[in-house]
């Protein structure tokens, strides 16, 4: 029985997974035991969300069909296009992803647990169509077509971000990305879905939890954050500096440490080198240097290490996306995560309701209104 009081839960096991490991001796980050060097190395994002909602890599037929079925659920029902119209040119794109969830469960809802892997798919598949049909609607004014044939979700939605298809080695940059945020075992927004998943829930409201829990700074938004802090250095000299007097204000530097990892977030060396590649071949190659800078005054000063979100921003600029949507990128990846752990919750559910430690008044007698002083 959990009796511990420790402040946001730090260190409390809350229950059991099959999905990932964190941080764990002798595993590392693993998604159903394969490392996540292995699985960024050789794998597609495809394969990775295949490996999580069904627990076993896939059979090469097994990922035809499965690439097939997302790519014809990329449509989007025109109700829905018509409230991503209605939505403010000035919401921010996690808010549209939110609404555009809770939406889809309207219009599709889930009337039985049966339709799980078919939600969770279409969901997949869409949410790079939601996002770009209300970026294009308010930024362009065009009522984009959102099928494309692209064979992935990340060229998906390179193509319909920049109206092209994306070169080969940009949508595999993008693709390792998604597959370094896939999942990440009980963190706040994935607890936060089964959470709701254990009230017997559907699975669009568990993903809408999940959108909204990661839509908070201390979750999702430290890859934006770094990607702002990044920018507004003009050389590597000047951000030393800058992080310096930060650091002498006691200003969070976001994009650094991490809750679980202690001394290394093992997916910031795979995106950190494709930081690298990027920047040099945009000639964006200060970018980098300015967070290579950042990266040692961060460990020289305070002994932190960069987590995934620090060098993802300049991956995410470098192939031309706006920074408000590079949370939503995280949403694009988690859903197959989030949605794995809904099934999970859901093939061995007992309501999460834990117990609190009261810390107010003692028992206290009423006192009539007219008598109180």
């Amino acid at each position: 029985m959990i009796t511990t009081s420790e402040a946001g839960l730090a260190g409390v096991v809350a229950g059991q997974t099959a999905l990932s490991t964190v941080g764990k001796k002798g595993f590392g980050l693993t998604y159903r035991g394969y490392s996540i060097e292995d699985l960024s190395e050789h794998a597609s994002f495809e394969e990775v969300a295949w490996l999580l909602l069904h627990g076993e890599l896939p059979l090469y037929e097994q990922l035809v069909s499965f690439s097939e079925d997302l790519q014809v659920r990329r449509s989007l029902p025109d109700h829905l296009k018509q409230i991503l119209e209605i939505l403010p040119r000035k919401s921010h794109p996690m808010d549209v992803l939110r609404t555009g969830c809770s939406v889809m469960g309207c219009l599709e809802p889930e009337e039985s647990a049966e339709q799980q892997y078919e939600i969770a798919m279409r969901l997949l598949s869409s949410f790079p169509s939601m996002l770009c049909y209300w970026h294009h609607y308010h930024h362009s004014g065009q009522r984009i077509e959102v099928e494309t044939d692209d064979d992935s979700i990340a060229a998906h939605f390179l193509h319909l971000l920049h109206g092209t298809p994306a070169a080969e080695h940009l949508c595999r940059a993008l693709d390792v990305s998604l597959i370094l945020y896939a999942e990440h075992e009980y963190n706040a927004s994935t607890f936060a879905a089964r959470i709701t998943a254990s009230t017997m829930s559907d699975l669009y409201s568990g993903i809408t939890t999940g959108i909204g829990t990661l839509r908070g700074p201390l979750h999702g938004g430290a890859n934006e954050a770094s990607m702002e802090l990044i920018e507004s250095y003009v050389n590597a000299d000047a951000a030393e500096q800058g992080v310096m007097d930060r650091l002498a204000a006691k200003q969070k530097i976001m994009g650094f440490g991490h809750r679980v990892y202690k001394t290394v977030d093992p997916r910031s060396d795979v995106i950190k080198r494709w930081s690298h590649t990027l920047c040099d071949e945009t000639a964006l190659v200060p970018l980098y240097e300015i967070s290579e800078r950042i990266e040692a005054v961060m460990r020289r000063e305070k002994g932190l290490f960069p987590n995934l979100d620090f060098y993802a921003a300049t991956v995410f600029h470098c192939l031309g996306i706006p920074t408000t949507m590079f949370t939503p990128l995280f949403v694009f990846a988690r859903t197959a995560g989030w949605s794995a752990h809904v099934f999970e919750q859901r093939g061995n559910n007992r309501l999460i309701r834990p117990a609190a430690e009261y810390n107010g008044p003692g028992p206290r007698v009423f006192v009539p209104i007219n008598e109180r002083a």
